[in-house]
């Protein structure tokens, strides 16, 4: 019997361009981003949204992102740094879900665009709420938060399935 899962996309908050000698992976976030992302933890919180477990990217910003959510979350929040993550492509983003444990029912993917931009859009299906879609489609800015669900198994997740029910932007939060 399928059951309902969410997934949570999040890009990292806005990182900072300060150090020029700095490699992409190492940028860390900047003050706006500093600021960002634990807003969106309070609103995962807020909304009870909560995953059982998080896959990130190893770059810097996007551990940094994480670090500042799951500490608004109420409970601790398993993580996975997945490589793959970085500059990973739709595909490659639908890849790394599709092997979640079947026990997950809630899982969250905090990453970067432009795949997890395609990815979002992608996966979006046509009882998707408007507004959200809306969204979605005009951008996916930094600290860009959008919440779908499906009713299935992550292995059998396919473009097109999932309902996009939320798209909420940091400057929604403040």
């Amino acid at each position: 019997m399928a059951t309902t899962k969410q997934l949570l996309l999040l890009r990292h908050a806005k990182s900072s361009w300060d150090d020029p000698d700095l490699i992409d992976f190492d940028r860390p976030l900047s003050g706006r981003g500093l600021k960002a992302a634990p807003l969106v933890g309070r609103e995962l919180a807020r909304q009870g949204w909560l995953p059982d477990l998080a896959l990130v990217s190893p770059a810097l910003r996007t551990r940094d992102t994480w670090r500042l959510v799951s500490a608004e979350l109420p409970a601790k929040t398993p993580a996975k740094f997945v490589q793959a993550l970085y500059e990973a492509s739709a595909a490659d983003v639908l890849a790394k879900i599709r092997q979640a444990n079947t026990e997950t029912s809630s899982l969250l993917v905090l990453g970067h665009n432009p795949g997890l931009e395609e990815f979002a859009r992608r996966l979006a299906g046509a009882r998707s709420d408007a507004a959200a879609l809306k969204k979605l489609e005009e951008k996916f800015p930094t600290a860009a938060l959008a919440r779908f669900v499906f009713d299935g198994d992550w292995a059998r997740l396919a473009l097109g399935d999932a309902r996009l029910t939320h798209c909420v932007w940091p400057k929604d939060l403040r």
